[in-house]
């Protein structure tokens, strides 16, 4: 067992226990979001003593020489003296600039962010608000002249973060945003390659961008894009991306309902399910897959299955935090 001290104050942290779950249990509040390394919410800075080089896992080379590491991923072999991180060293400042509805239930939000240089669609950020509760949402537009990130938040009924960005946020108020993260992103090479999108819900926000990403470099070969929802009200830019269909002949649109009410012009079914009966080959296919963890894993182990290579298949699951 070793010894975990934050202040003045120390906590136990039990063999084969990760600093976040031992913190957690002992009712320390710490930021929190996949738990798998991902998201980087839970990153912690160690004072005295170098963390373990797997609690290290994704930082930039300046974030290490700091001592900082991820508590979800670091399993102690010494005593670790801890102070949380300074946010003027991870987050960036952003503007609010646009705060609407895109349908029933997601939440358009646009920040200005002089800071958030390089990106590419499709990666994420965490935002955070001034208490520290934080949250992890993809980028939803290719990099801007005005220096916007856009975002599609899904507002939960029990969500803290999603109520208070439509509840209190406002325009012209600040957010705190961390440096990009993730690579589901696409890469302007084998133009002539199929590309499979898939979605449900706002998986449709790193997907849309990754998509403009594609249009904007030329590529050539076919481009499906599948967005999913139980019901036609839950989906949403239907007639922005049939426009975009129209205008470029290589991108398909097709938007699924898996409830029982299909109007025409939908596809009834799950969004994964009807793109494995329309593509029944993906050899040689780049696939990304963003939405609901358990749609993703089946989806990952399908394409497979069906020929695209593990190294050409993308993800980017939308954990929903237990304590929103």
């Amino acid at each position: 067992m070793t010894k975990l001290t934050i202040s003045d104050k120390t906590y136990d942290c039990q063999d084969d226990e990760s600093v976040l779950d031992a913190l957690i249990r002992q009712d320390v509040e710490v930021s929190f979001a996949c738990k798998k390394g991902t998201c980087h919410c839970c990153m912690l800075r160690s004072t005295e003593s170098t963390p373990p080089s797997a609690s290290q896992q994704g930082l930039k080379d300046t974030l290490k020489n700091l001592g900082y590491f991820l508590a979800c991923l670091c399993k102690p072999e010494q005593d670790l003296s801890i102070k949380l991180p300074e946010q003027s060293e991870i987050f960036s400042s952003g503007r609010v600039v646009v705060n609407k509805m895109l349908n029933r239930n997601t939440i358009l939000l646009i920040v200005e962010c002089q800071d958030v240089l390089e990106y590419k669609a499709g990666q994420f950020v965490n935002l955070q608000r001034k208490d520290g509760l934080t949250r992890s949402y993809s980028i939803a537009n290719t990099p801007q002249a005005d220096k916007t990130l856009e975002f599609h938040i899904r507002r939960l009924p029990n969500g803290q973060f999603s109520n208070w960005v439509q509840d209190e946020l406002k325009v012209d108020d600040t957010i705190s945003i961390s440096e990009p993260l993730g690579h589901c992103f696409y890469l302007p090479e084998r133009k002539e390659q199929g590309v499979l999108l898939v979605g449900t819900g706002t998986g449709l926000a790193p997907l849309a961008g990754i998509l403009m990403d594609a249009l904007s470099h030329g590529h050539s070969g076919p481009i499906y894009l599948f967005h999913g929802s139980t019901e036609v009200e839950d989906l949403y830019r239907i007639d922005e991306m049939r426009k975009l269909s129209e205008n470029n002949t290589n991108f398909n649109y097709i938007p699924c309902v898996s409830g029982q009410h299909v109007p025409e012009g939908y596809s009834a079914g799950r969004a994964n399910t009807v793109a494995l009966e329309r593509l029944t080959d993906l050899s040689g296919w780049r696939v990304f897959l963003c939405g609901h963890p358990e749609m993703i894993d089946a989806m990952k182990t399908d394409a497979f299955m069906k020929g695209a290579s593990m190294k050409d298949i993308y993800t980017d699951a939308f954990h929903v935090v237990s304590t929103t």
